[in-house]
This record gives structure tokens, C-alpha cells and sequence, in this order.
């Protein structure tokens, strides 16, 4: 009897002794059998597109793109059962009614770049489809090839689409050639650009189609059952023209036809009232094009003509360019008048054309600005209004103020308008704008205020006030338009940025909207949310974030409402600036209490709601958990999962992320996100990559899906491959970047190494942009790491300074001055500053291998930066290797060469840093002659560098 109970005893302790051991070797085995990440992982890994979710709630439709190329359409109900998946299907909306699904559908990618590589002609390629899918039978249809589709936008039963089938058309023309008595010789019109291209007119429900042939342009009403459609005609005989079809009746009536006329602007009130649009009638090359605005009233013959360059206002003439719209209330009809062009003189041969630039010191705008800008100098045009019910015309804008802000949805009776001209020339280097406005009566054109030098204003949803924040006085200030009395809405409050650390005044953290009728506007501070009265300043907190760090904000579900209402409660997003936890509260107007709904160690979207139901969808993700998309209720309770777009994330080996803290050179107690591989092991010592810009540990909850990333690491490839990485935020001290990068990060690095889990003689560091200038500061410093790579760097901030931003022809002269480079001056104030600041200066200390990127076609940082860097680093022998991806821009954005800048910067950093291989490329670099021939991938015999 005893023996038993002896061998129990037995049994037990070894049990207790073995257990953890077993259950060590156990979960070692498994993750040993997971996959690490490689390269071409990233061409099985989805993403989310184009999520939304039917009017009443009970279907939600999405597409899952795979590997960046081919689309997944699925449609599910609101229970999570898909009732329709669909290769190849993208881009989908439901009808207004949620009775159909629409998607586009193309051909595998893969399948049209192996036509290319056979030289098929572009023509030849496949076209897209169309895909309509009945919710209530679960019916498919299929047409197509189309060229474009529109489904009314407040209304259901139709749906119109231009078909791409040239054969068809070809077809149909000749039968109309022949009806018409004309000899077979004859050549039909082709479908096409010019000539436009066959809309179909499809009744969903029955069935029934109508062809309409060589349409250019078409349009619903919003609310009103009304197509719209421009021609140009069915046979070369025939005239172009304008026709509106009463899609209740089936009548089209002919609004305007000419020869050969081309029209544009063509615009619908919401109703369906009125139509508007521009018509050019004459066939000759003349520059000064002879628009004339012409309007339509529902059961009227024809349109009328309202203007034309004969009878335009002002010596102005009439703009193709202007947009075209009507007030919601029917009561007005804008569009655009424009100064007359500078004609050229085309008898000009090009040995008589001087072709010379000439800049001016003291012009508003930069000649470089002014080049970026052309095409938009060239079309501008100045919002004018027509009154519907007596005719009448009131210009709004001209030359002096040239832009216009309208208020109610163009039913207000006092419109902004404003210009910057007198302060362009100053905001180069203050990095501020200042504006001029006139408040202007939209009845009789009268300018009712006049306010001057002030920060940009909006106006608010009904046109009562115009409100703003002043960056100078750091205060939410208003505008009272039918008085003009200005009040300063949160002088000597904290609304503004509490952690500026620019040479310049602070921002402020936003607004959150204006409630019904423009009673109230709600201002945000860093974690609150208050209520001020916009005549008196008087203000009321409505959240209670401060105490507890939590960041409040309004969560808009309905784009199309321009005010906040405040007889429903309303839905916030959450933030916890201490944990980086998100989530959701509803705020109830009426107690003036927050309820948390949901929150947790994630990431949450902005919401989407069905329009007529209080259902909505959304997505929650962290760095292990991709952001599936989810249903719920406005309460947020039993959310329901409903895609799964990586369920072979499991297979992989991830990574986990934490907070980290430690102390800065100087003093200041920082954070940074650390990530270690899953199968992360205290007692092993492992590569550290640091990846930083200047503050990210916000975002640590978000997700990083493997991909070939642009500029950055994709963290989990590397925390797969065994990498840690530290990712730290960084403080700085105007006039010092540099050297605030090396007091926060440098810290933190050692404070990592004294863990004991980092190879101290294996760590890498890599960043872009301004994060790049920051690691070639840091490798004159400091021998710490190992490797480095440095994406568009500016070595020498004295050239940089006096540089241009070529996207937009800015000079770079405010990035220094105010922004982020951080110096506080110019560089005859502060030469010390830009000297200390530049590592090329000191770039003899650098013992650090570089690899730099940077691409000819940057429009942020000029790319002889990196030039100046790298041939800097030739000329002292230092090992270091230059990328530029001809053509493109910051950052490359084209696939293939997104994988290049992946792939060898992986090879970069595995040689150095894991000891891996030495890729040919960076053994003899890939000569012109190899060019887009060898990459230079192949790994020499021999191991990398320990």
C-alpha cells in the first residue's frame, strides 16, 4: 500500500523538476519550425482597401490587395457571411439603396506584364470590367470592357457606364453610315479620348439598357432623377451637343448643340433643377477660347446663355477652368470669370525666342514658386455668383483677392475672400502667413469688413463668424461678419502646443467642428475638449483627459453634416499619452458626461457608420495583430471580426514591442519603443538596428505588415530575421539638433547594451530624411555603431540653406530658420550654429561605413546634399555606397525599386552587422553598362564582418 504512494510522491517531484524544461524544449520546437521572413514574403501579404458599408447597415464590402498588386473583392453581412468574393475586384461602393454592389475589375498583373514583355500593343491590353452584384438574389453580372461608371449619389435604380469595346462601336457606326444613305468608303467615327465613347444606361432592377453614343462627360443629379451627358455627335456629320434625360420619364431633352462645339463644367443642382456648364463653339485655333456659361431649368426647351466673353463684367472673360456648382438651397449659381490670357506670338521661330529667366529680388513669390505654380496661374479663375431668381451677377473675387471661401453650403449671404500677395514675399523665411479679407456680401457685392495681416480665418458652417488661431499671440480668436467685431476666444489659456520645440511660435492642437446654427465652436487643448461662445470667449470643458493623460477627440460619422449636433451624443477617440492606449467614449451632451466604450493596447480607426443605421465598422491594431475590419454598434459591444487578411501571419516567426525609458544626456527622462524577435532569448546577444526620426513612441501600437518600405526598416522582417530594434524619441534644443540627437539616442543605446541582450559591437542605426541628416551628425561622434545607412541627408546646412525645395520652388530658408532643422537664424547670425550643426565639417572623424540613399528627383532635399556627403566620404577612402533611383522622388515610390532599396539594405546591414556575405554591388558597385541588366545581389565566397 505504501509503494504506490511512494512512486505518486516520485512521479511529482520529477514532474515538478522536468516540467519547465519540456515545456522550454516544447515551445523552442515550435518556433523553430516557424518561417522567418524573407523578400518575397512581402507578395503574400494583404492589405485592406476600400472598406465601406451599405446605407442600412447590413452589408460591408472591402477588397484584400495582395503583395501590392492584385485585389480580392469580398462582400459580407452583417453576421460575417461573405456572399460574394470575387478575384480580381476592387474600388467598390453600394447603391444608395443597399440593393446592389458595384466593383471594378481588372486583369491580373502579372498576366498584363508578361503581354508587355511580348511588346502587345497598349490598346491590345486587357480593359477593365465591371461587376454588379444584386445583395438580394446574390446575382452576378459582368460587362465590360468599361472606361468609366457613375451611380447616383442620393437616389438608386440606375446606373450608368462608358464601354471601352472598340469592335462594338466600330460596328453600330457603320450601321449608322449605311442608314443614312453614305457610301461604305466612309470611315466611322472611332470611340476614344477625342471623340468620346459609348454610355450605357442601365436600369438595375429590369434589366433594360440604352446606348448612347460618343459621350464625353456625364453626370447624376444627386437627389434628382436626371442624367446629364455631352456628345460629340454620332456620325462626323452630325452636331455636338448637351442633353439632360428625365430618367423617370425616359424624355431627353436637347439643352445646346453646335459643330464640333466642346463643353465642360457640366454641373447639376442637388435637386436636379438646374443644370450649368461651359460651351465653346468655335472650331479655329484662337488662344482666347470664346466660353460662354450656359444654365438649364427644369422644363425648360433649352439652356440659356447667361455669359460670354462679350458680355462678361470687368474685362474679364469666362473660365473652363472655373468650377461650376449651386448653393444647396438653389438660390445661387457660381462659377468662374478670368483675366484674359497673354497671347503668344506664334510666328516665332525658335532662333528668335529668348529663353532666359529673370528673378527679382523683392517679387512676392519666389521664381521658382512661380514656375511651380504655372499651370495654376494659367487656369486661375475668381468665384462669381449668379442670383437665380432675378439674374443677377456679382463678382465675389478679382485679381486682388483672389480666393473665395462661401459659407452654408453656398447659401450664405456674406462669402471671404482673401489674398497673401502683400506677405509672400516675408513668409519665405518666417515659415508664417499672414492674409488680407473682405468679408462681401453675396447680394450686391459689397465689401462689409475689411481685416488685415491676420492669420488665415474659415469660415464657420452657417457664415456667421470667421474664426482662426494666431500663431503670434498663441489664441483661437473670431469674427463677428455682419458687425466685424473680433473676440480673443482663449487669451492667456493653454491651447496651443505645451512641447514646442521649434524656433517659432507653437501650434495649436485643432478644433473639433462648430454645433447647429454656429451657437458654439469646440476648441481642443492637449488633452480636453472645451465649448466656447463665440461672441464672448466663454468657455466650458466637456472632457476630463488632463488628470489621467488621456487625449480626447471628436469623431465625425457624417461627412456631409457641416455642424456638430449636440442633441445626439457624440463619439470620441481616446488616447492615453502615458500607456499609448486607444480606443472609443461617447460624450452625452445633455448630462455633459463621458462614457468609455472600449479601450486597450491598440490602435483604433476612425469609424465608418452606415448612413440610415447606427452600425458602423472598424479596425483596432498593434504590432502583433493586423487591423481586420470589424462590425459594430455605436456602443461598441459584441464587435464582430470580419475579415482575416493574413491568417499566414501564424507561420511566421513576428516580433514583440515594448516601452522603454532611460535618461537623456542632459537630463530628461525619454521613452522609445524597443521590438524584440518573437523567440526573443535574455541570454542571447543579438544585432540591434536603431530606426528613429523624432518622436514615434506613439504609435507603437501600430501595425507593420511585411512590405518593401520606401525610406524606413520594416520592423517585423527584421525582428524575423533576428534583429532588435530601438526606435528612440528624441528632445531637442533649438539651435542644437544635432547635438539633442546625440544626448537622447546615444543614452539610449547604452542603456540597452547594459541589459545585457545587445552585441555592443554589432549595432546599425537608419533613418530618412531628417533622420537621416541626424545619423550623419551622429557617425562624426560616435564609433557606437557598426553600419549605417543615411536617406537623404543634409551634410552642409549653410548650401542646404540657400537651397529650394523643387516640388513646390520654396526656398529652404524657413526649415532652418523656424522649422525643423531647428538653427533659430540665418547663417550670418548664427555661423557657428550651421558650422557645429553640419557634418561636413567634421566628416574626417567618421569611421563608420555608409550607405546613402538619395534620388535625383528629390523635391524636399536637394539631392547635391547627398552628393556632397558621399563624394566627400570617396575623397577620404571611407567605405560608403550611394543609391539614386533615377526619376524618383524623396523617397522611391515605384515597386521594383522599393524591393532594390529593401533588399540591399538588407544585404548591407547582414554583412556588417550578422556576419552574412558581401553582395557584389558593394563590392564593385553596378557599373552604367550593368545598369537595370545585374543588380548585384549575388554574395561573394567568405564571410561578412564580426
Amino acid at each position: 500500500m505504501l509503494c504506490p504512494i511512494f512512486i505518486g510522491i516520485n512521479l511529482k517531484h520529477m514532474l515538478q523538476r522536468t516540467l519547465p524544461f519540456v515545456l522550454t524544449l516544447i515551445t523552442a520546437v515550435s518556433f523553430s519550425q516557424k518561417k522567418i521572413l524573407d523578400h518575397s514574403d512581402f507578395d503574400v501579404w494583404n492589405t485592406i482597401k476600400n472598406e465601406a458599408i451599405s446605407s442600412n447597415g447590413a452589408y460591408v464590402l472591402y477588397s484584400l490587395e495582395r503583395g501590392e498588386k492584385d485585389h480580392f473583392f469580398k462582400v459580407q453581412d452583417a453576421k460575417g457571411n461573405f456572399v460574394l468574393e470575387y478575384d480580381r475586384g476592387q474600388k467598390g461602393e453600394f447603391t444608395y439603396d443597399s440593393q446592389y454592389a458595384v466593383f471594378t475589375i481588372k486583369a491580373w498583373k502579372d498576366s498584363v506584364i508578361a503581354m508587355k514583355k511580348r511588346k502587345v500593343k497598349k490598346d491590345k491590353l486587357p480593359k477593365d470590367s465591371l461587376g454588379i452584384f444584386n445583395l438580394n438574389n446574390q446575382s452576378l453580372v459582368k460587362v465590360g470592357p468599361v472606361k468609366s461608371y457613375k451611380i447616383p449619389e442620393e437616389w438608386s435604380g440606375y446606373l450608368a457606364y462608358q464601354l471601352e469595346d472598340i469592335k462594338k462601336a466600330k460596328k453600330e457606326n457603320e450601321k449608322d453610315t449605311l442608314q443614312e444613305g453614305k457610301k461604305k468608303k466612309d470611315k466611322p467615327k472611332k470611340v476614344g479620348k477625342k471623340n468620346g465613347y459609348h454610355l450605357v444606361m442601365l436600369h438595375l432592377e429590369s434589366g433594360q439598357q440604352d446606348t448612347l453614343r460618343f459621350v464625353t462627360d456625364y453626370s447624376f443629379a444627386k437627389k434628382g432623377k436626371y442624367l446629364a451627358y455631352t456628345t460629340t455627335g454620332a456620325t462626323k456629320e452630325s452636331d455636338a451637343g448637351v442633353f439632360v434625360r428625365n430618367l423617370e420619364t425616359s424624355v431627353t431633352t436637347t439643352l445646346h448643340e453646335a459643330p464640333k462645339a466642346k463643353y465642360a463644367q457640366l454641373e447639376f443642382s442637388d435637386s436636379g433643377q438646374y443644370l450649368g456648364f461651359i460651351a465653346d463653339t468655335d472650331t479655329t485655333k484662337v488662344q482666347l477660347r470664346p466660353n460662354a456659361l450656359y444654365l438649364w431649368e427644369e422644363g425648360k426647351p433649352a439652356a440659356q446663355k447667361i455669359l460670354d466673353n462679350n458680355s462678361a463684367p470687368n474685362n474679364y472673360v469666362v473660365s473652363k477652368h472655373g468650377t461650376i456648382h449651386f448653393s444647396e438651397d438653389a438660390s445661387k449659381f457660381y462659377f468662374g470669370l478670368a483675366q484674359p490670357p497673354i497671347e503668344k506670338d506664334t510666328s516665332l521661330v525658335d532662333e528668335e525666342i529668348v529663353n532666359v529667366e529673370v528673378w527679382t529680388y523683392d517679387e512676392p513669390r519666389l521664381y521658382t514658386v512661380q514656375e511651380s505654380q504655372l499651370k495654376n496661374d494659367s487656369i486661375r479663375s475668381f468665384t462669381t455668383a449668379l442670383h437665380l431668381n432675378d439674374k443677377k451677377i456679382v463678382t465675389l473675387a478679382d485679381e486682388n483677392f483672389m480666393e473665395t471661401e462661401l459659407g452654408d453650403k453656398g447659401n450664405a449671404d456674406i462669402a471671404l475672400v482673401h489674398s497673401s500677395r502683400p506677405y509672400d514675399l516675408e513668409s519665405q523665411w518666417t515659415a508664417r502667413r499672414y492674409y488680407d479679407y473682405k468679408a462681401i456680401d453675396t447680394k450686391t457685392g459689397e465689401t462689409l469688413h475689411e481685416f488685415n495681416k491676420i492669420p488665415q480665418i474659415k469660415l464657420s458652417p452657417k457664415g456667421k463668424y470667421g474664426y482662426g488661431y494666431s500663431r503670434v499671440d498663441s489664441t483661437w480668436f473670431s469674427y463677428n461678419l455682419r458687425s466685424g467685431k473680433p473676440t480673443a476666444l482663449t487669451k492667456g489659456a493653454v491651447f496651443y502646443s505645451e512641447e514646442n520645440d521649434y524656433p517659432n511660435y507653437p501650434f495649436p492642437y485643432g478644433v473639433a467642428g462648430w454645433t447647429k446654427d454656429d451657437e458654439s465652436l469646440l476648441i481642443y487643448d492637449r488633452f480636453d475638449i472645451w465649448k466656447m461662445q463665440p461672441e464672448t470667449g466663454e468657455k466650458v470643458k466637456l472632457t476630463d483627459g488632463r488628470a489621467s493623460k488621456t487625449v480626447y477627440r471628436y469623431l465625425d460619422l457624417d461627412e456631409e453634416e457641416e455642424a456638430i449636433d449636440f442633441n445626439q451624443p457624440l463619439l470620441l477617440s481616446t488616447f492615453n499619452e502615458t500607456t499609448k492606449d486607444g480606443g472609443y467614449a461617447s460624450y452625452n451632451p445633455k448630462t455633459n458626461r463621458v462614457v468609455s466604450l472600449v479601450s486597450g493596447p491598440y490602435s483604433y480607426s476612425q469609424p465608418k457608420k452606415a448612413k440610415n443605421e447606427d452600425k458602423l465598422i472598424f479596425t483596432k491594431q498593434s504590432f502583433q495583430e493586423f487591423p481586420d475590419l470589424q462590425i459594430t454598434n455605436l456602443n461598441f459591444k459584441k464587435p464582430l471580426k470580419l475579415s482575416d487578411a493574413n491568417p499566414q501571419q501564424k507561420e511566421y516567426n513576428w516580433g514583440t514591442i515594448e516601452l522603454i525609458d532611460w535618461i537623456s544626456l542632459d537630463g530628461k527622462k525619454l521613452q522609445g519603443m524597443l521590438v524584440k524577435p518573437e523567440n526573443f532569448d535574455p541570454n542571447t546577444k543579438y544585432p540591434l538596428l536603431v530606426n528613429f526620426y523624432e518622436k514615434s513612441s506613439d504609435r507603437i501600437h501600430r501595425h507593420r505588415h511585411p512590405r518593401a518600405e520606401r525610406s524606413s526598416l520594416n520592423y517585423s522582417f527584421y525582428t524575423s530575421r533576428g534583429y532588435v530594434i530601438f526606435n528612440p524619441d528624441v528632445e531637442y534644443r533649438v539651435g542644437y539638433p544635432g547635438e539633442s540627437a546625440y544626448n537622447c539616442i546615444i543614452p539610449g543605446v547604452t542603456s540597452l547594451i547594459e541589459k545585457g541582450f545587445i552585441d555592443k559591437d554589432n549595432i546599425g542605426v537608419q533613418g530618412h530624411s531628417w533622420g537621416g541628416y541626424q545619423i550623419a551628425y551622429l557617425v562624426t561622434k560616435t564609433d557606437i555603431f557598426k553600419a549605417a545607412e543615411s536617406g537623404a541627408p543634409v551634410p552642409n546646412m549653410i548650401s542646404a540653406y540657400g537651397g529650394i525645395r523643387w516640388w513646390t520652388g520654396l526656398s529652404r530658408q524657413f526649415q532652418y530658420e523656424h522649422t525643423q532643422s531647428r538653427i533659430g537664424g540665418t547663417p550670418w547670425e548664427y555661423p557657428s550654429r550651421y558650422i557645429e550643426n553640419s557634418p561636413i565639417f567634421t566628416i574626417d572623424k567618421i569611421n563608420t561605413p555608409l550607405l546613402i540613399m538619395h534620388n535625383d528627383a528629390d523635391g524636399h532635399v536637394p539631392w547635391y546634399q547627398g552628393i556632397e556627403f558621399f563624394v566627400s566620404l570617396r575623397r577620404l577612402g571611407k567605405p560608403s555606397w550611394f543609391l539614386n533611383y533615377n526619376g524618383e522622388p524623396h523617397w522611391p515610390l515605384k515597386l521594383q525599386n522599393r524591393k532594390d532599396f529593401n533588399i540591399r539594405m538588407a544585404q548591407y546591414f547582414d554583412y556588417y552587422l550578422k556576419g552574412e556575405g558581401k553582395p557584389s554591388w558593394m563590392e564593385r558597385g553596378v557599373p552604367p553598362i550593368e545598369k537595370g541588366i545585374q543588380q548585384g545581389y549575388d554574395l561573394l565566397e567568405g564571410k561578412g564582418e564580426d
